[in-house]
Order: C-alpha cells, then structure tokens, then sequence
C-alpha cells in the first residue's frame, strides 16, 4: 500500500472554488527532501504533512518550492480530512504543532475555524519598484513578519492588478498582500496575494495573509470581527475574528480528490 494523499478545496463550500491544498496523513515522519519532492510533483500552492503525536499532530507545509512557517488553507484542509475520515470525531479540537508554534482547529456547524497567531504589521517605507510591478499606488504600505501589505484606494483597482512577477520575485519577503475596503455590502474588505519568489504567483485563497489583515483593518475600521473575500480567479471567503494576539480564521472546506502515492 502507499501513502494515501487527499486534494481538498479550503475556504469554500463548493468544489473547484477556494484555494486547493493536498494532505498526507502519515504514520510516521518522513525526510524533508520527498516531502518538498510530492509538493513539487502535486504542483499546488501549498502540501500538508500531517503526522500524529502524544499530544496532538506535527504539521508541515511546503509549496513546490519551499518549506514554510505557517499556511492557513491546507492546516484548514488537514482539519476537514481527519474528521471527515473519522481520525477524529468532530466534536474534538485538533492542535497542530508546527513552525509557527501551537495551532488549534474546532468545528462550529460547518465552519472549521482555526487559531493563529496574528502577524500585524508596522508602516514601512515602499520598496524601490514595487509600486511600478503592481502598476498601482498605494495608499499605505506596511511590512509584517512575511510579507508586505498595501492597502489600495479601491476594490476595482485590488481586482485589475496585473503585477509583474519577475519585479515582485525579487523582493526580500514571502510575498505581498494588497487590500482595500469591499465596495459590496456582504464583505469588509477584500485582498489579493502575490508569492512568486515562494513558487506560487498568486495565491487563491491565504489564510496566513489574514494573520496580517485582521490586525490591519481592526486598526482601521475599530472592530474586530470581519467578514473577508479574496478576489482571485477562484476566489473565497473567509471569517475573521481577532482575539488579542491571535487571528482565528473561519472557513468551509471540501474534498475533490483522494489518490495514493506509489513512491
């Protein structure tokens, strides 16, 4: 038998939406190098590796390219997979240790929601071609532990970016996080999410993005519960909740996919 591995769409309720991550539950740890080797072979923005412990599961994220410290999606995939297959019954929290230290997950009806900690960021000056990769202005430009965030004047100007990887992969940072206020009613606010120089030129749908955007608009809109939508192709929603130092992040999740690997 080989390594069974399931391809889950996050932050949706429907197939073919929201950002898709892929999951291995392990019995036991394996080496870095196959790992980052099925990440690159399933070719998705990110690949979880889930492997049980005493007190929980280790948990790893790697996109094509690289191992990274926290990712919000496929730690939501790797949730719905161990109570949708029974590893867990779904009235038991999850605790993932990971990168980025303790991170739990809890199923409230249908929302899977997880807690993060939150990444805020602080103003900082606007790299030298940044605003020309985005062919946008920015009205305000901050940097947090990952990545850079730019808030923009508008919804229409967030959705038309058409940045120019090659500049943006140059960047000394995971990636870059563009939002606005949402001009529809049914949101807060909407963002995108460029990565390139992490193998992923944007990122459907970015949990660990809302670690930064939760504390951003808390600061600009004085509340703390938020409904979010980020607008790529597939797009996807995402609760927002903030609780002092931590971000829990809500979202529905849906399996497309179950294979096994041979190697």
């Amino acid at each position: 038998m080989g390594q069974t591995i399931y391809q889950v769409d996050a932050f949706t309720s429907v197939a073919f939406k929201g950002n898709p991550a892929a999951v291995c539950v392990m019995e036991a740890a394996a080496g870095k190098n196959w790992m980052q080797l099925v990440a690159r072979e399933m070719n998705l923005s990110e690949t979880a590796f889930v492997v049980a412990q005493d007190d929980g599961f280790n948990l790893r994220w790697f996109t094509p390219v690289t191992e990274v410290d926290l990712c919000g999606h496929a730690t939501l995939a790797s949730a719905h997979i161990l109570w949708e297959t029974g590893m867990l019954e779904p009235s038991q929290a999850i605790h993932f240790h990971s990168r980025s230290g303790l991170l739990s997950a809890r199923r409230r009806q249908n929302i899977i929601e997880l807690d993060f900690p939150a990444t805020p960021d602080k103003s900082a000056p606007l790299p030298n071609g940044l605003a020309e990769a985005l062919q946008a202005k920015p009205i305000y430009a901050g940097r947090s532990r990952f990545d850079y965030i730019l808030e923009l004047d508008s919804e229409e100007t967030v959705r038309r970016l058409q940045p120019d990887m090659t500049a943006l992969k140059q960047l000394d940072v995971r990636g870059v996080i563009v939002t606005s206020r949402s001009s529809s009613p049914e949101f807060d606010f909407i963002s995108r999410f460029f990565a390139p120089a992490a193998g992923v030129d944007e990122d459907p749908v970015t949990g660990s993005a809302h670690c930064c955007l939760g504390p951003y608009w808390q600061r600009r809109m004085q509340k703390s519960d938020f409904k979010a939508f980020q607008a790529s192709e597939r797009g996807g929603e995402v609760w927002v909740r903030m609780a002092e130092d931590r971000v829990l992040l809500g979202g529905e999740a849906v399996t497309v996919m179950r294979g096994e690997l041979n190697d």
